[in-house]
């Protein structure tokens, strides 16, 4: 009888690499000694006020991928393992990705810095506190929270009416519990009470204007556009009436700057921000995405979910409001998420189902369509897992070579870099051919136009039907003159439509726009539908169950 070899956990991989002092990766990356700011050996920052004033031009290569399963489809561990094969083939590149949130770490998920042999370093770090910027991002919304209730409190010269108070605070957590609240108990002395509630830090509309402002003035002129509620005579107060931008921009001021890490295979990497991609635009910073654009030849990043959520948003909010466009995308597949797509029970996607994969091919066939209406053309990432049979690849090879469809096995899980080779030269050909990127719709368009394009081209779907709630919503916003900004939709991430357990690629559908959120520091329009929370719940058996450290200090179990 033979033993079967031992698989290494993520974080066991991680572990056992050796990384490069930091230093070593910026001068790799070609940033300046003086633009570096340490946070110990292996993590700094990148103060882009002292990089050399070159134009930001490197290609974009946008990874996405089709509609998930709940564990997800390898998209984070895809990008990094294509940027270090783009590195084995002497291109000049860096790979650029979100920050994760603790709510999902602790959830779900687990650790979201790639996987296996495709990942970035220091694995824990980053998956933990890392250099604090979702923490800065807690305390700047949580104080903005303390400055309104104070001055509630204090007289209340606004005539805010606490009864239309929009901001919440928040907690990079998922915790149902504090969903809805009642804050200000006890007596006068304790403040007015009133309803609130808490969202996860990550679908802040500070993490989102974070993600989404070029420099500290944009930063301080987009957080004083934020509307924190209404006064008693329906008009908006921003925080500019409050006159807290400055000390909300200052306690931003260091968690702005990029931070630098590396790939296990010491590809220089720029993690920064990470708004949720079913609620927020889902893409790490146009700070991180520009700063690479600036040192490399080509940047590989990536954008939340299936394409979509994190794609559209990329494409239709990122790309137009950071000043460049995708040069590439690359879709990722996997044979269990279709299988799912095809009818299979999420318990039973590791047995083999070619006619299920057939049968839910059409997920991954709505995808292509929908990037090459940006006009890209996508290149499919079959993202291979152990359980896999050559009779399920050669369905999705075999359908990808019948539509013209450039596609590559990728294992870059196992074999880092080198298993995307395949992967890292279709796109290398794609960025050497001239594409149209055009986004869906122009911002001139009415709200109820740009949705409609949205739920029409994107998901599919025949029809949008507003809520009373959301109708009411419109006529405020138009009353104020925000309907030219961008949508930003708050979907599921399981299913093209507003309902998780429609799988494959329904038709004829309609979505349900339940309420309009204004946005207005972030420059978009939140359209929420379904049930989507703002504010995750965790699962019955988290995965911090499984989390620890041993007697050494060492993490055990993050992944």
């Amino acid at each position: 009888m033979t033993n079967k070899p031992q698989v290494l956990s993520d974080l066991e991989i991680a572990q056992s690499s050796t990384m490069l002092p930091i230093q070593d990766i910026a001068q790799r990356a070609g940033i300046p000694e003086d633009a570096l700011e340490l946070y110990g050996k292996y993590k700094a920052k990148i103060d882009t006020t002292k990089l050399a004033h070159k134009k930001a031009q490197a290609k974009v290569v946008l990874v996405t991928a089709i509609n998930p399963t709940p564990a997800g489809e390898g998209k984070s561990t895809v990008t990094v393992g294509l940027a270090d094969a783009l590195r084995q083939l002497e291109q000049s590149v860096i790979v650029a990705l979100r920050e994760p949130s603790l709510g999902p770490v602790m959830g779900i998920k687990g650790g979201a810095t790639g996987g296996g042999y495709a990942q970035v370093l220091p694995m824990e770090d980053i998956n933990l506190h890392f250099t604090g910027d979702l923490h800065a991002i807690t305390s700047a919304n949580n104080a903005l929270a303390a400055f309104i209730d104070n001055h509630i409190h204090r007289g209340n010269e606004l005539n805010i009416d606490p009864r239309r108070i929009l901001w919440k605070r928040v907690l990079d957590m998922n915790d149902r519990s504090l969903r809805h609240v009642i804050i200000g108990l006890g007596g006068p002395a304790q403040g007015v009470p009133r309803e609130d509630g808490f969202d996860i830090t990550v679908a802040s509309e500070i993490m989102a204007i974070f993600c989404l402002a070029s420099d500290y003035v944009d930063l301080k002129k987009r957080l004083s556009k934020i509307v924190i509620g209404y006064t008693y005579d329906r008009q908006p107060v921003t925080v500019k009436d409050l006159a807290v931008e400055g000390a909300l921009t200052l306690l931003l001021k260091d968690a702005f700057k990029p931070n630098l890490v590396q790939t296990i295979e010491g590809t220089p990497a720029i993690i920064h921000g990470g708004p949720f991609a079913n609620i927020a635009h889902g893409c790490n910073s146009i700070q991180a995405t520009n700063t690479a654009r600036k040192l490399a030849d080509i940047v590989v990043t990536e954008a939340g979910f299936g394409a979509d959520l994190g794609a559209e948003k990329f494409m239709d909010i990122k790309a137009v409001q950071g000043g460049f466009e995708p040069s590439a995308v690359v879709i990722v597949a996997t044979a269990r998420a279709l299988k799912m797509h095809g009818g299979v029970d999420k318990k039973e996607l590791k047995a083999s189902n070619p006619q299920a994969i057939a049968a839910g091919i059409d997920n991954l066939q709505k995808h292509v369509e929908t990037i090459r209406q940006f006009g890209v053309e996508p290149v499919i990432a079959l993202n291979r897992f152990i359980t896999d049979t050559q009779d399920e690849l050669d369905v999705i090879v075999g359908w990808c070579e019948d539509n013209g469809v450039k596609m590559a096995l990728t294992n870059v899980w196992e074999q880092g870099g080198k298993g995307g080779i395949e992967l890292a030269k279709n796109v290398l050909e794609v960025l050497h051919t001239a594409q149209n990127f055009t986004p869906l719709y122009q911002m001139n368009d009415t709200i109820e136009n740009k949705v409609t394009t949205i739920v029409q081209k994107v998901y599919g779907g025949k029809d949008v039907v507003f809520t009373d709630v959301a109708k009411k919503q419109l006529v405020e916003i138009k009353k104020n003159g925000w309907d030219k900004l961008a949508i930003c939709m708050a979907k599921t991430q399981y299913s093209l439509t507003d309902q998780p357990t429609l799988l494959g690629r329904p038709e004829n559908f309609t979505i349900t726009i339940r309420e309009v959120i204004p946005k207005l520091g972030a420059h978009f329009l939140v359209c929420l539908t379904g049930d989507v929370m703002t504010m995750p719940g965790l699962p019955k058996e988290p995965a911090a169950l499984r989390m620890d450290i041993d007697e050494h200090g060492n993490a055990v179990g993050l992944f």
